[in-house]
């Protein structure tokens, strides 16, 4: 199994948010636990939202999935703006999670918007 599709299917199994062991992942995707350790970590420094410890188990962290959406330009300003008003309460985790969706968006929006 190639690398990449093994992260794929540990994000799928750690969706199921019961805690499972780098003992029973490894068991399923028949690779070591070292293997497993390392991945979650990559997994974790590349943005997932894994959590957990090693000999207790990993879980992702409550996140909503949702579907793609087609926005208007018009549309995208106007959460930019929100966004940019909310981000005004800095220190507080309304104005990081303004943050955060203002990244999100500016790395997936055409720069000519």
């Amino acid at each position: 199994m190639r690398r990449a599709d093994r992260l794929f299917q540990i994000v799928q199994i750690l969706r199921n948010k019961r805690l499972v062991t780098a003992k029973a992942l490894a068991e399923r995707l028949e690779v070591s636990e070292r293997t497993i350790y390392r991945d979650i970590q990559d997994l974790s420094l590349s943005g997932v939202p894994v959590e957990g410890e090693a000999g207790v188990g990993y879980r992702l962290r409550h996140t909503i999935d949702i579907p793609p959406i087609m926005f208007t330009s018009d549309e995208i300003e106007a959460l930019v703006i929100g966004a940019r008003m909310a981000k005004t309460w800095a220190g507080t985790e309304l104005g990081y999670s303004a943050q955060s969706a203002l990244d999100k968006i500016t790395a997936v929006i055409p720069t000519e918007l």
